[in-house]
């Protein structure tokens, strides 16, 4: 294996690229549906996402359950076959179906998934584990035990002769989620793509994991996708983050803009959706108090223009029928959010 030397390239690198991504999962039909001549149906999963993954830096995805967040991150592992839109990899479009291509593709592409348990063989030890990783990317080296000793120091299982002859279930949640990531970089990725790392994880155990991932980042100069639900945690591990609602980005920029004056009426109920003192005590200002209400909408059949518009607590006539345009908010680099309200030239 070759050493996993701490990163000389340069920060900034766009590694990873999305732009137009999108996903359509066709619905079955139904026997009465073959003889009819209406249209197949699909779940708009995701539609029109463009994201970009630098070197050294931090993205964060966030948005609620069934906003799409989880395909993005499959469909950058090409896990999934696209609909349309592009993936590129150093500007170069990139298409992968299996084999020698994927494995080639998986080297520099990693993913961590949200259940450390589900995602390791029961079965099998964290030896095998980490050593099937290193050989599948020809990373093992002429000494196979230093390198598997390298992985788990690297992820902080120390000493490592106490894990490696150890099954999935002899670890805690938050030592299974780093023996994932060790076997993530046994590849030498250039990009890390961690679908909910903590959610899975006890809350304080979650810190630790985070501030792993940030360590990884700096030393090996990894491009990382954080996907998250917790808008509070992307405020503190990312340098941007982006908000998802329902198969579309609604709001993207620096992590402390966002999260601190959020633009987007999604987002802003997302921060009020966090638990806060204030509220707990009754102490409410009236501007909190009109947060909308209703469920996601039907990812078949969405709703026409603003995909928010049925919740949102400021939606506008125009909001029902013209799908809203990424617009820059003004008050710090960057900052946009797909939202009517602060579209200048159409204002009334």
């Amino acid at each position: 294996m070759t050493s996993l030397q701490d990163a000389k390239a340069p920060a900034g690198e766009v590694v990873l690229e999305a732009v137009g991504l999108t996903k359509h999962f066709p619905v079955r039909r139904r026997l009465r549906d073959l003889v009819s001549s209406s249209e197949k149906k699909a779940v708009h999963a995701v539609d029109d996402v463009n994201l970009t993954l630098r070197r050294g830096h931090v993205v964060a995805l966030v948005g609620e359950s069934g906003s799409g967040k989880s395909t993005v991150a499959r469909l950058l592992a090409q896990l999934y076959p696209r609909t349309g839109g592009d993936i590129q990899l150093h500007g170069e479009s990139t298409t992968v179906k299996g084999g020698s291509a994927f494995r080639g593709y998986a080297a520099r592409v990693q993913m961590i998934f949200q259940d450390p348990f589900a995602s390791l063989n029961p079965v099998h030890t964290i030896r095998y584990h980490l050593t099937r990783a290193l050989k599948i990317h020809h990373n093992a080296g002429d000494d196979l035990e230093a390198a598997l000793a390298e992985l788990l120091t690297r992820v902080s299982l120390t000493p490592p002769e106490r894990y490696l002859d150890k099954f999935p279930h002899e670890l805690s949640g938050g030592q299974r989620q780093r023996v994932a990531i060790a076997r993530a970089l046994g590849a030498q990725p250039e990009a890390l793509l961690a679908d909910e790392p903590v959610s899975m994880l006890d809350v304080s155990i979650r810190l630790g994991v985070l501030n792993l991932l940030r360590d990884l980042k700096e030393r090996l100069n990894l491009a990382i996708l954080y996907i998250t639900h917790d808008i509070a945690s992307a405020r503190y591990f990312a340098d941007e983050t982006m908000v998802m609602y329902a198969g579309r980005m609604v709001e993207g920029g620096d992590s402390e803009t966002v999260t601190q004056t959020p633009a987007h009426p999604y987002t802003r109920l997302l921060i009020e959706s966090a638990p806060d003192p204030d509220r707990l005590t009754g102490a409410v200002d009236a501007a909190a108090a009109d947060r909308g209400n209703g469920e996601p909408p039907s990812l078949i059949d969405p709703p026409s223009g603003c995909r928010f518009h049925p919740r949102c607590p400021a939606a506008m006539a125009r909001c029902r029928t013209d799908l809203p345009v990424p617009l820059e908010i003004g008050d710090a680099p960057g900052h946009w959010a797909a939202c009517w309200l602060y579209d200048k030239a159409g204002a009334q």
